[in-house]
């Protein structure tokens, strides 16, 4: 049974810990669109032709001109400018690719949406505007691809290795990042891509072919070399440049971190700059990295022009269709021949992209760490509760009571599902809690309040508590229900509900607003928490009074236990602050609470009876100050 829950909850979380593919879909189709553009005019020509070539029979997909610099919203066809943003993100291979662009509806779907995330990337003036775009973006990516948060599996192929060695120059870290049975990269994908591409351009060159052969040839090429130009792209993404050692909260804290505060870097042929990553791309970005992509580009268009003779005499089976080269289920660079001419080309590419940062060791890069992964925690916490009335009959009156409560936790984090403003956290706590008496007495008199503690209508006492937090798809905690229904019917659907349910469930109501002052979010449902009051050596006593059937008065001393029932509402998180190894925030919740009195002994009585009073329900609204402190492993 253990064994399936971590399989459950792996399925449901897995993409958290893979969510760090580099440039957005605009992103990535903006670099693309800028190296097209400046292509000289030559080289332009000659894209063309093979574009009005290779989308024969397809014109109801594929845009008439080779890029649509403006597509506006709810574009009708696929341009080239695309590709590279759906292969990697949106396909495993450029087979892949081409089948979903050719023939899937949801894709014009993502280009619809993507559109719109552009629009409004472009009019994010501040953080918390960017960072709520991207989210509402991912919800609905992950509604129109399905499989968009686990395309990217459990590999690094959309990293750069990290550096082994200061002292490697180019055409070593290249050979090294493709060699067989190395750990996938993007270098390894960009290569092994942009390779099959030159080979079909070469027999496109060299062969004579019917209309028809060629026509499917330049197709299969140019998706070859738009998934290859996704890996490149990815390349100049400040976030995939510093490394890939670490777990996986590290990988993803890291990339977040410096995807959006930048990183200093050298390319392999000296010029120095500063990177950002996704959703925080400049135009210095999209320019830098299209000059690599034009390069790449143009290399191709020159074997397709017969400028490299290196490549005629190809002893590969060059087949008609995209190669199928699966890098989501793929770990390793696969075997392949080596060909030196080729490397000097893709060498040429790799001189102007970023070299990577060390790997772990003397001289790294400072990491950081998501808030993804199982963590033991410690939340003290402060509270205030405004009471509806008392236990005691009769006891009406509104009044305050204030407490202190020392909380261990255990769990898993899962906040930064998909994007920061999601809220997959998982968790159980144990703790102890210490309540101050209530402002209110067991009577409305002045002279009692001289007394203290023994007349306050609940007075001062102490509960041992527990805590559950769960997301939800629908309704409170169903996962428990479908989580193991789904994994043996349905994978894929699990998959889905689970993105739903950290990301605000079906209805979307309970997701998170990053606003420039903190985070809200209504999670009513989420979180439940029990305090178990009178369970001490020494019970809980309080006085109260009943009236009895004869209409006699009766003043009681009882001792009780209590269950308190708990349910944050909204909650508020002001500031949050990382390390490797350690997270810690400022939360405030409000919350509702009903206290159910039970166990009631009579103590002592006015008129001796033994017949304990009825207690009533106390309800509360209140608030919490918790210091949430985290450990990750």
């Amino acid at each position: 049974m253990k064994n399936i829950i971590g399989h459950i909850l792996l399925l449901i979380f897995a993409f958290s810990f893979n969510t760090t593919k580099a440039w957005l879909y605009p992103e990535h189709r903006d670099i693309m669109l800028i190296a097209i553009q400046k292509l000289p005019t030559d080289y332009r020509t000659s894209l063309n032709k093979l574009w009005a070539q290779a989308r024969i029979g397809y014109e109801f997909r594929l845009s008439e001109i080779v890029i649509v610099s403006d597509q506006g919203l709810k574009p009708e066809f696929i341009d080239y400018a695309a590709w590279p943003a759906i292969g990697g993100d949106h396909s495993c291979s450029a087979e892949n690719l081409l089948q979903n662009i050719l023939e899937t509806d949801w894709i014009l779907a993502v280009a619809d949406i993507t559109a719109q995330l552009k629009i409004d990337l472009a009019f994010s003036k501040d953080r918390t505007r960017r960072i709520n775009s991207v989210r509402e973006s991912d919800i609905k990516l992950q509604g129109a691809d399905p499989e968009y948060a686990t395309r990217a599996g459990s590999n690094n192929v959309h990293f750069l290795l990290s550096l082994p060695d200061v002292n490697m120059d180019a055409l070593s870290y290249v050979l090294a990042c493709t060699k067989e049975g190395e750990e996938l990269n993007a270098i390894g994908a960009y290569a092994w891509y942009h390779y099959n591409a030159v080979l079909k351009a070469s027999r496109l060159a060299n062969e004579n072919l019917t209309p028809e052969e060629q026509s499917a040839l330049t197709l299969a090429m140019l998706a070859d070399e738009a998934y290859a130009i996704h890996f490149l792209q990815d390349m100049f993404a400040a976030g995939h440049v510093a490394g890939t050692w670490g777990d996986a909260s590290q990988r993803k804290g890291t990339h977040d971190y410096y995807n959006e505060r930048g990183l200093k870097v050298s390319t392999w042929d000296g010029e120095n700059a500063v990177l950002t990553g996704d959703a925080w791309m400049r135009a210095e970005d999209a320019e830098r990295a299209a000059f690599a992509v034009r390069l790449s580009v143009i290399q191709l268009l020159d074997v397709v022009s017969g400028k490299y003779s290196a490549f005629n005499n190809y002893s590969e089976n060059i087949i008609f269709s995209p190669d199928s080269l699966n890098v989501c289920k793929n770990n390793i660079v696969p075997a392949h021949k080596t060909n030196l001419d080729f490397d000097k080309l893709l060498v040429e590419v790799i001189l102007k992209t970023p070299v990577p940062a060390l790997e772990q060791g003397l001289g790294d890069l400072p990491r950081f760490r998501a808030e993804v992964g199982m963590f033991v925690g410690f939340s003290p916490a402060a509270r205030g509760s405004l009471i509806f009335g008392g236990f005691g009959n009769g006891q009406e009156t509104i009044g305050v009571i204030g407490g202190l409560e020392m909380v261990a936790r255990f769990g898993v984090g899962l906040d930064g599902v998909i994007n920061e403003s999601g809220d997959g956290l998982l968790f159980i706590d144990a703790g102890y809690r210490q309540d101050a008496s209530s402002s209110t007495e067991v009577l409305d008199f002045t002279e009692l309040q001289a007394y203290g503690n023994i007349y306050a209508a609940i007075p001062g006492r102490s509960a041992f508590s527990a805590r559950l937090r769960l997301p939800f798809y629908l309704l409170p905690a169903d996962l428990l229900i479908l989580a193991p229904v789904l994994f043996f019917i349905d994978q894929e659907a699990l998959v889905s509900v689970g993105v739903s349910a950290v990301n605000g469930g079906l209805i979307h109501w309970q997701r998170g607003i990053e606003t420039s002052f903190g985070r809200f979010q209504f999670v009513l449902g989420r979180e439940v928490a029990v305090y178990l009051y009178g369970r001490t050596k020494t019970p809980d006593a309080l006085v109260t009074y009943s009236t009895g059937e004869n209409g006699i008065e009766d003043v009681f001393v009882i001792s009780y236990r209590s269950t308190q029932l708990e349910f944050p509402i909204v909650e508020y998180r002001p500031f949050r602050s990382f390390d490797a190894d350690q997270r810690s925030s400022l939360f405030i919740q409000i919350y509702g609470a009903a206290d159910f009195p039970h166990n009631v002994m009579v103590l002592e009585s006015a008129t001796g009876t033994t017949t304990p009073p009825e207690l009533e329900t106390v309800w509360s609204l209140g608030i919490r100050l918790v210091f949430d402190w985290r450990h990750y492993f």
